[in-house]
C-alpha cells in the first residue's frame, strides 16, 4: 500500500497535479467584452497589471466592468481605502472564436467574422493588404461610434 502511494505522489508531482491550496482559476475575459465582478468590500483602487489586456472600470464601489483589450494573461488587485488587499485575481483573456472564419489562398490567409454576414476581421498573420484595411475600417468605425457616443445626452 505504501508502494502505492508514494507511486501516486511521484507522478502527481511530476504531471503538475499538485498546486497549492490556495490557487484559484483566472477570471476568463473575452476581448471587447464586459464582464461584471462584484467585490466583498468596497475598493478604494483597482490596479491592472497590464492595461494593455484587460480594463477595470468601476461601477460602483462593490462592482466592476472587466473589459479584454488584448489576448493574454495580467492581474488585478483590489484595494479597500485603508490599502489592505480585497481582491487579487488573474484575468485570462482570450479572443472570440464564434462566428471566425479563415480563407487561405495560397500562401495568403484572410479571416473573417460571420455572424451570419460575413465582414473584414483582423487576425495577426493576415495578409499585409487584407489586415491594413481592416484595421483602417475598424478604426474609422470605432472614432465614429466614439464621437456619436459623446454627443448623446
Amino acid at each position: 500500500m505504501r508502494l502505492v502511494l508514494i507511486a501516486a505522489a511521484t507522478l502527481a508531482a511530476l504531471t503538475g497535479a499538485v498546486l497549492p491550496a490556495c490557487a484559484k482559476d483566472p477570471i476568463t475575459v473575452v476581448i471587447d467584452r464586459a464582464k461584471v465582478m462584484r467585490l466583498p468590500a468596497p475598493a478604494g483602487t483597482v490596479i491592472i497589471g497590464n492595461p494593455g489586456i484587460a480594463d477595470a472600470n468601476v461601477h460602483d464601489r462593490v462592482t466592476l466592468v472587466l473589459t479584454g483589450k488584448a489576448v493574454g494573461l495580467t492581474n488585478l488587485v483590489v484595494l479597500d481605502a485603508k490599502g489592505n488587499p480585497i481582491a487579487d485575481e488573474v484575468l485570462s483573456v482570450s479572443k472570440s472564436q464564434e462566428g471566425l472564419v479563415t480563407v487561405q489562398k495560397a500562401a495568403s490567409r484572410y479571416s473573417y467574422y460571420c455572424t451570419p454576414a460575413c465582414n473584414p476581421a483582423v487576425e495577426v498573420g493576415d495578409a499585409p493588404d487584407h489586415y491594413s484595411q481592416a484595421t483602417s475600417q475598424i478604426q474609422t468605425r470605432n472614432t465614429f461610434a466614439q464621437q456619436t457616443g459623446a454627443t448623446q445626452p
